[in-house]
């Protein structure tokens, strides 16, 4: 596995980033599975491992820092967040002061480590002013306990203007983003990608299948999903990857196109999906889930080889939609239009 800088901290981390959102998760990976995939990751070469706070409820944190505690802790990259609801009290979420600061002690008793090497706010928090947020985690910065700051789930403008009060301010700056992307979420183009790449932020997508939809189970002419998948469950939850959602013609041409090239290259849809990010602007490593080895095993493979010029700009064009405005507009006006 290849090492790639993380915006412009100068710290080197591996091309793939193993997201912890299935450990002791119920019917995912227990503990033990949890750990024999951390084991074939770093064999692999991986250093750089995502989790957070309210991932099964601080289990996975849990889990994550038993094995990390019998290992050299300068050789990994760890990553975690805060911003949901870890109990039922008015101050049990959000970004306030009061709410980072326990919720980041807590994390780290968890992970059984003195600091984490990126803190990320896991989403922009109305009822908090921006000042408080950004001036605490400076604080944490300053104090040791977070070597960076990094963000997720945010819009652009809100992006933006957290890098225009720190850099005002004197504060630490966001050094990464973690946004959804992938071949059929491609909006992150419009304004959060070229904001991370004018400011140096590493840009580290969750989701790169999509929930399992272009990871090679699911083909046109299929009516519902498999039992037990991702897909099934989020029907039945409601989460933003159920078949009702993105069972349409879009999601099955970026699939014909997706097995297309699979079969061109020998790789699987998966691999290709996540080649296509690694290939993308400003993308430094795309956070792959597993809750099998199998999974693992398949998400592994999309390092050590390229997609052609052609390869790309066929999935690239395959999974493109009509801009909304501003952003046609802008495009148009930009072409001379």
């Amino acid at each position: 596995m290849e090492y790639r800088y993380l915006g412009n901290t100068g710290v080197k981390v591996s091309e793939l980033c193993l997201g912890a959102m299935t450990f002791g998760r119920e019917n995912e990976a227990n503990e033990t599975e949890s750990h024999a995939i951390l084991d074939r990751f770093e064999a692999a070469g991986g250093n750089f491992i995502d989790t957070a706070n309210v991932y099964s409820q601080g289990i996975s944190e849990e889990i994550v820092g038993r094995w990390l505690s019998r290992r050299p802790r300068q050789r990994f990259v760890l990553a975690t967040k805060v911003r949901f609801a870890m109990g039922d009290g008015p101050n049990d979420v959000g970004l306030s002061r009061k709410h980072i600061l326990a919720s980041v002690d807590a994390s780290l008793a968890r992970l059984q480590t003195d600091y984490v090497d990126l803190l990320q706010v896991h989403a922009w928090d109305p009822g908090t002013p921006l000042e408080v947020v950004l001036s605490t985690l400076d604080g944490l910065v300053r104090s040791g306990r977070a070597r960076y700051v990094g963000v997720s789930n945010f819009a652009g403008y809100q992006l933006q203007l957290a890098l225009d009060v720190s850099r005002e301010r004197g504060w630490e700056p966001f050094a990464s983003l973690q946004p959804q992307y992938n071949l059929l979420c491609r909006s992150t183009e419009w304004e959060l990608v070229p904001v991370a790449l004018r400011e140096g932020l590493g840009v580290i997508p969750w989701s790169p299948l999509r929930g399992g939809w272009l990871s090679g189970k699911y083909r046109r002419g299929m009516e519902r999903p498999p039992a037990d998948t991702r897909v099934a469950i989020a029907e039945e939850k409601g989460w933003g990857e159920s078949w009702s959602n993105l069972a349409n013609e879009h999601t099955w041409q970026v699939v014909d196109a997706l097995v297309a090239v699979a079969e061109e290259t020998g790789h699987s849809p998966a691999q290709v999906a996540i080649r296509w990010l690694l290939q993308r602007p400003g993308v430094t490593a795309p956070i792959i889930g597993a809750r099998s080895m199998r999974q693992l095993e398949d998400d592994l493979g999309a390092v050590g080889w390229e997609l052609t010029a052609e390869q790309m700009t066929a999935l690239t064009h395959a999974s493109d939609v009509p801009l909304p405005y501003p952003y046609d507009f802008l495009q148009g006006a930009s072409q001379g239009r």
